[in-house]
């Protein structure tokens, strides 16, 4: 069957090991100093691992695959122990993936296994990736709202990176933003907060294709682009992360040494932290 699973670029990957605490389900292994999908079985293909990636080695893809299979990973789960019994109902959990979940239960209860009681808790930057959990945002109504109309700070076209052109005369001594899709949407002042005065650069680093060309542009853009700053602002989930990857790559690739400063916003549209990295 066709389905959403992971894969891993060899080439990119360094055997850091940071992915596999992401991996519950122990689809992943260093093997061979590279982190390897051992088994398609194993895999859900969520994308927990994603974020977790230093190197954007790990991304989603479609292929043929054998279907996932929850018994088969609780064997594994249920050898590790209980701490990675949890971590594997709370990832199902966050994912809402209720029948995985229901079957992993009775599976424990099966077996005489006690359920850790699991709590449900808005997605953190720490957590599983929680991409994909439906989530419902309550918002206070706040009344007597002063009507002020805002003007868009938007200064080019167009701003999806496989669109742009790395020659555009509007990147010479540009302040680039780099911002995830979805960082526009959660935070309600993102115009004026984040966007004046820049040139706007958006992706995916989850859903988009060819990662690798996104690297290739934006170190063109580094190397003959004299750009005066970098700033990404992405969401709190694990699978944004990967924007950082990408583009310090790319800084490498285009031989620079360029600080930038990260904006982390929750899913409930708030700052979590703006801090700058070298």
């Amino acid at each position: 069957m066709k389905r959403q699973i992971i894969e891993i670029d060899e080439e990119k990957c360094n055997g850091c090991e940071l992915c596999i605490p992401n991996c519950p389900e122990g689809a992943l292994q260093i093997i061979d100093g590279k982190a390897r999908l051992i088994s398609d079985l194993f895999c859900d293909g969520l994308g927990a691992c994603i974020g977790t990636c230093p190197e954007g080695a790990i991304s989603t893809i479609e292929r043929e695959a054998e279907p996932y299979d929850e018994a088969k990973v609780m064997e594994n789960i249920i050898k590790a122990g209980p701490n990675t019994i949890k971590a594997h109902l709370k990832h199902l959990m966050d994912h809402d993936q209720k029948a995985y979940y229901d079957d992993a239960v009775n599976i424990l209860r099966e077996r005489g296994i006690p359920v850790p009681e699991i709590e449900v808790e808005p997605p953190c930057a720490t957590a599983g990736c929680p991409g994909f959990a439906p989530q419902t945002i309550e918002k206070s109504e706040i009344k007597d709202l002063q009507q002020v109309e805002l003007l868009s700070e938007l200064r080019q076209w167009p701003i999806q990176l496989h669109l742009l052109n790395p020659n555009a005369p509007y990147l010479d001594n540009a302040d680039l933003l780099i911002s995830a899709d979805c960082a526009p949407f959660a935070f309600p002042n993102f115009h004026q907060h984040y966007m004046k005065g820049k040139i706007v650069i958006i992706l995916c680093p989850k859903l988009d294709k060819g990662i690798d060309l996104y690297i290739e542009k934006l170190a063109q853009i580094f190397k003959t682009k004299n750009i005066n700053s970098i700033t990404i602002t992405r969401m709190e989930v694990p699978c944004c992360g990967g924007i950082e990857a990408i583009v310090q790559n790319a800084i490498e690739e285009a031989g620079k040494s360029k600080e930038i400063k990260v904006n982390i916003i929750s899913i409930k549209g708030e700052i979590i932290s703006e801090q700058v990295s070298q």
